[in-house]
This record gives structure tokens, C-alpha cells and sequence, in this order.
């Protein structure tokens, strides 16, 4: 049902309804609303219009019994209005005379206008003993009620008639226009999007693959290129795995999948700098791999040529004949990968190679481009992220873990470094 609710406010404007309403009641001094199929109207206690001070009597006592006649009776009303297809003339559950206008639309009832308040005739003495008998369960003070009822208008027969065909004609040209114009707009979207899917090769390969990125493929991107990084070089059966699963996100299409592997090249050849590899031979291998890639028609030649791109990165990282310092280094890594998880100071990074912290600070810097203890907050970093993805450890679990002595000091570097705190990471992976 309340989908019918959703779907009458979609067809026309709720402000453009009230003003209509409000100008019938100018005109014709008589309440109007609209509710959905079940009576609920439509329109917040703000907007609806001033009940007269019979039925606020009514309602008010309703509401402190629990009790909802009206509303009831403005439901059952409006269904026997859709099914004649007119308006209904009713006697509420008070005692008072409405109408329902149904509102149906491609032949389905979404609500009523429910009009009225009146009485059709001048109140005699069995009016006030009947009044009496409908509202015994609800009212305590009739004397109240009878003076409220003595206000009310009366209005005759024909006259509610009309009131009632005029709502229901004028509401329904309304609703109808709205329906139409809204069908028409979804046809004008439908067409929109089906143009759009025409529009170049290129705008489609990127739609589809920021659409396609998932958190999950984010993730295994994000471990390859942080275990490039700090030199851990054990990545073959990880790059496998994440062709796989992009190849998967890619809905099988190959030309969708050739662009995100050619992306991923891009991605690797930065890594792999970052990790210490010569800049121009990295992006010779990455450029030979890009104009290769461009004639490749079938996943497994393009995953043959990835394994190769990769291996070719691998092997001149490994061979880098430009840095002196070269098995230094990679022995400082190998040192810090192995105790992350301690308190580690530069005089004990310099000890394991058997040489003074300040050479070692040096030629780390020099060749990496980042200090020695950068590149142990990365690792330790790396390895955070890991543990942050199990719920079962704490922050202050994992900082003890990752030889941090402080906490507040893990968080404050973490931040720094991923531009957010622990915490909200772990609410993103």
C-alpha cells in the first residue's frame, strides 16, 4: 500500500494539490483532503486543511482511544468509489455527511478526495439521539459535540452532488495529465540512457569500469601494489587471482577487460618505482606491454602478456645495476619485513647490516626516496590494514602487535599516512 502512497505523490506535485484544495474550499466554504487507499492523508498536520470544530472533537477523542473510524471509513469509501468509478456519497462514522472522489490512475486506485462536514438536512430531535448513539464509545461531553454540530453547514443533496462530480472530474484531469507527463519523461529517460550507451567506445570502457570496481578488487590491488612497495616480490599467484576476479567484474567482455588490465599496468609501473625499480626501463617495459596489449583478442593472450609484463618488472627490480647500495638495501627490507612488529630504532636497522646509522639513513634515502623509518611505518601500515580487516582485534590489540608502545601514537600515524583513523578504515573494508 504504500507504494500506491509513493506513486500519487510522484504524479503530481503535493503543493500544486493543496492549492487546488484550498482554492475549492474558498470557493465553496467546504473541507477537502486527500488520502491514500488506506486513509491516511496525504498532506503533514501543517499543510492539511482546518477540520471544523465538530470533527476536531472526533479526532482528538480518537486519538486518545486508540481508535481510527475515520480514517477506516475514508479507506472503505474510497474503494467502493473505484469500484463505480464516481464519487460516494457517505455518512461517516460520526454522524456527518462526505464523499469520496476516487483517483485512479491506468486503472489502478492510488487514493480519494474525501470532501464534506455538512449535514443535508437541519437537525431535529432524532438527529441529536442518533448522534448520541454513534459517538457513545468516543465522546463524554455531548453537550460540547451538539454545539459544535449546530455549526456545521447544511448543504442539499444537489448541491453535494456537485461538489462532489466537480472534485472528481477537476482531480482527475489533474492526476491524468501528471501520469502522462511522467510516462512520457520515463520514455524520454529510457531513450536518454539508450543514447548514451551509443557514445564512443571509450566513455563506455570507463563507465564500466568505475562501475565495476569493487571494493573487494580494491582491496587485492591495494595488498599487490603495497607488497610491491616494500619489496616483497612473492606476488605471481596474487596478480593471477586479481586478473581473475577483474575478468569476472568485467562481465567476460573483453575489450572492457583489456582496458582495466592496460589501467592495472599503469598502476604496477608506478608501484614498482615507488619500490625502488630504475624509472626508465620500468616504463619501457609498461610502454612495450600498452602497444602490445592493443592487438590481443582473447583472455588468455592477454593474461600471457600481463604474467610477462610482470615478470619483466620483477627481473629489473631485481637486477638494478644503478644502485651500488643495491643488496643493502634489499637487506634493510628483508630485516624490517621480518620484525615490523617490534620497537624498532634506526640503530638497530644499521646493526643488522653491520654498518653505522647515519651511512645506512643515507643510501636508504638516497636510493628509495623515502626515509628508513617511512619505510617501516609503510610495512607496518601494510600489515595494520591486514588486521584491521578482522573485527576481532582491537585497535590497541593490533598497535601492541605492530610494536607500537602507544595507541593514540599507532592512530595518529595511520591517519597521517591513509588520511583517515583506524576505525573508520575498518568501516570501509
Amino acid at each position: 500500500m504504500e507504494n500506491n502512497r509513493k506513486q500519487l505523490l510522484e504524479i503530481v506535485d503535493k503543493d500544486f494539490l493543496k492549492n487546488i484544495l484550498d482554492a475549492f474550499t474558498k470557493a465553496t466554504g467546504l473541507t477537502a483532503n486527500i488520502v491514500d487507499v488506506e486513509g491516511r492523508s496525504i498532506f503533514s498536520k501543517k499543510d492539511a486543511q482546518k477540520n471544523c470544530q465538530f470533527c476536531k472533537m472526533i479526532w482528538e477523542k480518537q486519538r486518545e482511544k486508540g481508535v481510527n473510524r475515520c480514517r477506516g471509513a475514508y479507506s472503505r469509501a474510497g474503494k467502493q468509489a473505484a469500484i463505480f468509478g464516481e464519487p460516494y456519497i457517505f455518512r461517516c462514522p460520526a454522524g456527518l455527511i462526505e464523499w469520496a472522489a476516487p483517483i485512479v490512475i491506468d486503472n489502478k486506485h492510488l487514493g480519494s478526495i474525501i470532501c464534506g462536514q455538512v449535514l443535508m438536512w437541519e437537525p431535529e430531535e432524532f438527529f441529536w439521539i442518533e448522534l448520541r448513539e454513534m459517538n457513545k464509545n468516543i465522546i463524554d461531553d455531548f453537550g460540547a459535540l451538539f454545539d459544535a454540530a449546530k455549526e456545521l453547514k447544511v448543504v442539499s443533496g444537489e448541491k453535494v452532488q456537485g461538489a462532489a462530480d466537480l472534485l472528481h472530474m477537476t482531480a482527475n484531469y489533474i492526476m491524468d495529465s501528471g501520469w502522462k507527463n511522467l510516462k512520457h519523461q520515463e520514455e524520454m529517460d529510457k531513450q536518454k540512457t539508450l543514447l548514451n550507451q551509443e557514445i564512443g567506445n571509450r566513455k563506455y570502457l570507463e563507465e564500466q569500469l568505475s562501475a565495476q570496481c569493487s571494493n573487494h578488487l580494491l582491496d587485492k590491488e591495494r595488498e599487490l601494489t603495497g607488497k610491491i612497495k616494500i619489496g616483497d616480490l612473492n606476488i605471481m599467484d596474487l596478480f593471477r587471482s586479481l586478473l581473475r576476479e577483474i575478468f569476472i567484474n568485467s562481465g567476460a567482455k573483453i575489450g572492457v577487460y583489456k582496458a582495466r588490465v592496460l589501467e592495472l599496468g599503469v598502476i604496477l609501473s608506478r608501484a614498482f618505482i615507488e619500490g625502488g625499480a630504475d624509472m626508465d626501463a620500468t616504463l619501457e617495459i609498461s610502454t612495450e606491454f600498452l602497444q602490445k596489449v592493443n592487438g590481443l583478442e582473447t583472455m588468455k593472450e592477454i593474461n600471457l602478456g600481463a604474467e610477462n609484463m610482470l615478470e619483466g618488472f620483477i627481473s629489473e627490480i631485481k637486477s638494478n645495476t644503478y644502485s651500488k647500495n643495491k643488496m643493502i638495501i634489499r637487506n634493510i627490507k628483508a630485516f624490517i619485513r621480518s620484525n615490523y612488529d617490534q620497537n624498532l630504532t634506526l640503530e638497530d636497522i644499521a646493526s643488522s647490516v653491520y654498518l653505522s646509522p647515519s651511512y645506512v639513513s643515507r643510501v636508504f634515502r638516497e636510493n628509495q626516496g623515502i626515509t628508513i623509518t617511512d619505510y617501516l611505518a609503510m610495512v607496518k601500515l601494510e600489515h595494520a590494514k591486514k588486521m584491521l580487516k578482522n573485527p576481532e582485534f582491537q585497535i590497541d590489540y593490533i598497535a601492541k602487535k605492530l610494536g607500537y608502545s602507544d595507541a593514540s601514537y599507532f592512530s595518529k600515524v595511520f591517519k597521517k599516512k591513509e588520511g583517515m583513523s583506524p576505525t573508520q578504515y575498518r568501516t570501509i573494508v
